[in-house]
């Protein structure tokens, strides 16, 4: 099979179209020839090895952490899926691989891919979805009536976390540059904050919930915007050495776990209406350098796919 591996940390120069092994499938595994990898932001900082303490790279190394496409093997105990069938999965922690033509992975992080979507779709779903979830469902257990404050929206997560909260009923407040404003009102947000021209702690206050998928100085500039009691969640990390200026709110950096139940949580919202895909931007397995380096400006528009059959 083709994947694209690195043989050392580095710039986006390191990443190689080659040919690799193909996978096996071990017991309580399946191969999955994928059709649509995703791009996160964690991809690039794996290559540049900024995460090792995420992720033990053994090179050659393959990245990718989320993909969609159709079932090749089935391993020993695996009763749940056989060969034709189309799913979508968010690999282990610790684990990648999806910048290729095929992976092997336990079958109990897969999911079926929802039928109403293309792979493409289902890939910019999957980790962007699962950790929307993690945060506002289980974190937060978001409600009718509150007041989210999204920083990112209009990124993969931050698209999938405005769509949940309208669905559930809350009050979303969005910060973005202008150019995406039209995007988050059609994705369900109340109200969209031009980061570039306004300071968020002066239009946005008493808010529930924060979630914050930015990090650094607006982490920070959060506890501003919250009520006593309130809730700041974030995936991405503060300032160095910073400590919370507040000690009557919450702060929670979620473990994001890996499992069919928030594939099928997705599948479930899908389905029935509730959310929709992001905006995608699609390019073709060999341009995974340049995929990443358009993710590393941090101004996507929901989410880059890597096509890949």
């Amino acid at each position: 099979m083709k994947a694209v591996q690195m043989d050392a940390y580095g710039g986006p120069e390191v990443l190689v179209l080659r040919d690799a092994p193909d996978p096996t499938a071990g017991p309580g595994e399946i191969v999955v020839d994928i059709h649509a990898a995703s791009i996160n932001p964690a991809d690039w900082k794996v290559r540049e090895g900024l995460r090792r303490d995420d992720v033990k790279a053994v090179f050659p190394h393959v990245l990718g952490r989320d993909f969609s496409g159709v079932v090749r093997a089935v391993g020993e105990d695996v009763a749940d899926f056989a060969p034709g069938d189309a799913v979508f999965a968010v690999t282990d922690r610790g684990q990648e691989g999806a910048y290729a033509e095929a992976i092997a992975i336990k079958a109990a992080l897969a999911a079926r891919k929802p039928e109403s979507v293309s792979h493409a779709e289902a890939a910019a779903l999957a980790l962007t979805g699962l950790t929307a979830l993690v945060c506002l469902e289980d974190a937060a257990d978001l409600r009718a009536d509150e007041t989210l404050l999204i920083h990112g929206a209009a990124g993969g997560v931050g698209s999938f976390a405005v769509q949940y909260a309208r669905h559930v009923g809350a009050r979303v407040l969005a910060t973005a540059s202008a150019r995406n404003h039209d995007y988050l009102r059609g994705l369900g947000a109340d109200e969209v904050i031009d980061y570039t021209q306004q300071d968020f702690t002066e239009a946005a206050s008493d808010c529930d919930a924060v979630l914050d998928t930015i990090g650094g100085e607006v982490h920070q500039r959060s506890f501003a915007v919250l009520r006593p009691g309130g809730l700041l969640i974030h995936i991405a990390p503060p300032p160095p050495g910073f400590t919370p200026p507040r000690d009557d709110v919450t702060v929670v950096r979620p473990l994001v776990a890996r499992d069919r139940a928030h594939l099928e949580r997705i599948v479930e919202l899908v389905e029935t209406g509730a959310v929709r895909p992001p905006e995608i931007e699609r390019l073709p397995l060999a341009e995974a350098a340049a995929a990443q380096e358009l993710s590393r400006t941090g101004h996507v528009r929901g989410k880059i796919v890597l096509e890949v059959h």
